[in-house]
């Protein structure tokens, strides 16, 4: 009998886990309350731990999608950011190497511009640079073969990263389509992208003179 009185089981609420203060209830930026604000400040926090995953699963959408390349696009992320790794970068620009193409499925015409946008709270001046530049800087290895400007590149010369990016290119991006290459799995860079990408270097959401954001 006193089995048959114990409070059944609750299912999960994975809304409250979300959530954990409920939603605010303003319909315009006008009317909201600082309850409001502090609403979603919470939930944020909780959305923000799985930044990485997101990031992750993005990569993967990358697999099998060649474009006419001799190796498919996640392939060549994991490839250029592998030789970076054993050159000796540091995780901060291995983590960039792996991600300077993650925009290639959203960002058809300027990829750059999105896995720059995704790492610039979290990287130096000279990565974001690169990684923002980079598809510039890789022309010079193939569009003369589209009827485009090779040297557009040229138009930074003179740049402080201008040979920080030309290098990531030569060295690290356009080798990175060798099918037989060693690459490393995605798994290895996971507890890199954590230690980079875990807490942001600048934002507009940074408290002043804190290192802790305001959601």
């Amino acid at each position: 009998m006193a089995d048959d009185l114990k409070t059944p089981p609750q299912p999960h609420d994975e809304h409250h886990d979300a959530e954990p203060m409920g939603r605010a209830t303003f319909t315009a930026f006008t009317n909201a309350t600082p309850d409001d604000w502090q609403k979603i400040a919470a939930a944020n926090a909780v959305f923000s731990r799985d930044h990485v995953k997101r990031l992750i699963t993005h990569l993967n959408l990358l697999k099998g999608d060649c474009g006419g390349f001799p190796v498919d696009r996640l392939e060549h992320s994991l490839q250029t950011a592998t030789r970076a790794h054993r050159a000796g970068m540091d995780e901060e620009y291995v983590v960039s190497a792996l991600l300077h193409d993650i925009g290639d499925t959203l960002g058809v015409y300027n990829h750059p511009d999105i896995a720059a946008a995704i790492l610039r709270p979290f990287v130096s001046e000279a990565n974001h640079w690169m990684v923002a530049n980079h598809g510039i800087f890789q022309g010079y290895y193939f569009f003369h073969h589209l009827g485009l400007d090779r040297e557009m590149r040229e138009q930074y010369r003179g740049h402080p990263h201008f040979e920080y990016c030309a290098q990531f290119c030569h060295l690290f991006d356009q080798p990175a389509f060798d099918g037989a290459y060693d690459t490393m799995p995605l798994d290895a860079f996971v507890p890199m992208m954590h230690r980079v990408l875990d807490k942001p270097k600048q934002s507009i959401y940074l408290r002043k003179g804190s290192e802790q954001t305001a959601w």
